[in-house]
């Protein structure tokens, strides 16, 4: 099969280094391997989503001197089929609505939240509440999330031991998926229906994706990944976590820290090429 792989932003702000070092990585992979490079804008949440950060991060990677094939995939264009994947998932009973707030997460949690969800919230495994109590909810129009049951997902696939992927950089070999760690994840919510875990999957399967590549902070991700495309019948890509570039306080780069953005250093002076050999390409 022909390699194929996809850088896919999240237009919620302005790209930085570390969204440069994940591009550059997966484009240098795809054009060494005289494969495919797709761009794929993942903009599920149009809450927090803004289309002049998609217009400044396509100006971003092309002054870095990259290229795609194929037109951009734009996910808020491609809705119907997370949402028919979303009502398959409903159809089979893996899914539940969790009217849980952010706040009551944290409680239970009995910890500061960390990115979308709480951080030990993830695991949360609450099952669904009684029909009269859900019902009660949905009759006062309360916002909720669908989460997916890792136990009914297992006893539909009878176990998660056969769900496996290949992993080329991270500890490189055959990998088990892991979901517990995990939990019941959020998978889709009342407002903006399926959300980025079923949108990735879906489109992985949809552009023919043979290799992701992505920062080692979403290795986790890849077992309740697997437990999706297990369940909706969809391949599975091979898998390379690379490291995640740290800034000079020795954190990652995140949007939310306000690192230093690709356009400021534009602004800056700082030349495509100057930044390409920092970043080692």
């Amino acid at each position: 099969m022909h390699f194929t792989t996809r850088f896919a932003p999240s237009p919620t702000g302005l790209l930085h280094r570390g969204h440069a070092f994940s591009a550059l990585t997966a484009w240098t992979a795809a054009r060494e391997a005289r494969g495919r490079f797709l761009l794929r804008i993942e903009d599920t949440d149009f809450t927090r989503c803004r289309p002049e950060y998609e217009i400044a991060l396509i100006e971003d990677l092309t002054w870095l001197g990259l290229d795609w094939d194929g037109p951009v995939v734009r996910q808020s264009e491609r809705r119907a089929a997370y949402d028919a994947a979303l009502e398959r998932l409903r159809d089979m009973g893996v899914l539940y609505r969790c009217f849980r707030t952010r706040k009551e997460l944290m409680a239970l949690a009995g910890g500061a939240p960390h990115g979308d969800d709480p951080v030990d919230a993830r695991a949360f495994t609450g099952g669904p509440l009684s029909a009269d109590e859900e019902a009660a909810l949905l009759a006062q129009g309360k916002a909720f999330a669908w989460r997916l049951s890792l136990a009914a997902a297992l006893g539909r696939l009878g176990g998660f031991d056969a769900l496996t992927w290949v992993e080329e950089t991270a500890d490189p070999g055959a990998k088990t998926a892991r979901p517990e760690t995990l939990g019941d994840m959020v998978v889709g919510r009342k407002d903006i229906g399926a959300g980025y875990v079923i949108a990735s999957v879906v489109d992985d399967a949809a552009q023919g994706v043979t290799h992701v590549i992505r920062g080692e902070d979403l290795i986790e991700t890849t077992s309740i990944q697997r437990v999706l495309q297990a369940l909706l019948d969809l391949p599975t890509p091979a898998y390379r976590h690379h490291r995640l570039l740290l800034g000079p306080d020795g954190k990652r780069y995140a949007k939310r820290d306000g690192s230093v953005t690709l356009m400021a250093l534009r602004e800056a002076g700082v030349t495509a090429e100057e930044l390409r050999a920092e970043l080692g390409f």
